[in-house]
């Protein structure tokens, strides 16, 4: 019997299950909601279903205990939460673009509990869901890992934008010119793009295009990891936006670099790192970042800026939402 069932919307978002799935003790398993998602967990056992995405069908025929969430796709369409719990864990932990809003205003018929990453998700879960949600601070539990791990010193720099369809970030701004900026450099460059704009025009030819051209450049390579986590245990410095992967890299205790060219008009990149534009970013200001970590001005700015997120940054994240979870198993 399946008592705690998992909804993976994308391959790549398993990572938050597979955290939290670690110190679960009741049967677990998951539902693919799109196409994409079938055969994403070698460790997570996947029901069979007849109709991706047919929820309500699907947990109504497993019958768990609870359903676990970590995305907003139909949610509040569906109508199994009315005899089932559902609990929301977040999927990357954006900063700065209307991520929170956006997420409780499309779940907040169905949730039943909210695990969020830090207090500031977490007092504005508390104005925005209905009084009958509860809210729990767990932390990022695909983060754990990154806690203890060790600087690499290997001259390696991550460049990891958001989505240009559903996060207005920098990729289709700064692309070509990180490339330019890194090819024949001391630095190796992974090139990190976003899974939606690996798939999704107008992303999709802008990373075809340079996954070409990184071909024929040595120190650059493009990023073939399926998630996240090993590509930012492997490097020194990251270039993003205000991407959910600046929450995890926080963990890290390493300099960011934050590229204000973001596609969107409405939002804006938070001052929490090293924040330039893109034709302002030199190799000399990843060398000061790299060799010395940040000027005492940027260290004292991210250090309130990570206080303000209240984020526990422990290596238990996956424990507590687990033990959250587990509160619903009967």
């Amino acid at each position: 019997m399946v008592e705690v069932l998992y909804a993976i919307q994308h391959a790549f978002m398993r990572k938050t299950f597979e955290a939290i799935d670690k110190h679960v003790t009741a049967e677990s398993a998951y539902v693919p909601m799109n196409v994409g998602a079938r055969g994403a967990s070698e460790s997570i056992p996947e029901v069979s279903v007849d109709e991706v995405g047919a929820i309500d069908r699907q947990v109504r025929r497993i019958d768990p205990d609870v359903v676990v969430y970590n995305h907003r796709h139909k949610a509040n369409d569906a109508t199994f939460h009315e005899e089932y719990p559902l609990v929301h864990v977040r999927h990357g932990a954006s900063i700065g673009r209307g991520e929170i809003e956006e997420t409780a205003e499309m779940t907040g018929e169905a949730v039943d509990l909210a695990l969020a990453p830090g207090e500031r998700w977490a007092s504005r879960y508390e104005e925005v869901y209905p009084d009958d949600v509860d809210v729990s601070v767990v932390g990022v539990p695909e983060a754990d890992q990154l806690v203890t791990a060790e600087r690499p010193g290997e001259r390696r720099v991550l460049y990891a934008p958001t989505n240009h369809n559903y996060g207005g970030g920098s990729y289709l701004n700064t692309a070509r010119e990180i490339i330019d900026l890194f090819e024949g450099s001391d630095y190796e460059l992974l090139f990190r793009p976003h899974p939606a704009d690996r798939d999704e025009e107008p992303g999709a030819s802008l990373t075809a295009e340079c996954r070409d051209r990184i071909a024929e450049i040595p120190n650059v390579v493009f990023d073939e990891n399926e998630t996240p986590i090993a590509s930012m245990r492997a490097s020194d410095v990251l270039l993003s936006d205000y991407s959910g992967i600046v929450t995890e890299w926080l963990h890290t205790g390493r300099p960011l670099v934050q590229l204000t060219d973001v596609a969107s008009d409405e939002n804006e990149v938070p001052n929490i790192g090293h924040t330039v534009s893109v034709e302002n970013l030199d190799l000399g200001t990843i060398e000061r970042l790299y060799e010395e970590g940040y000027p005492n001005r940027i260290a004292e700015r991210a250090a309130a800026f990570r206080s303000e997120l209240g984020i526990p940054i422990d290596g238990r994240a996956s424990e507590r939402a687990a033990a959250e979870v587990m509160s619903c198993v009967e």
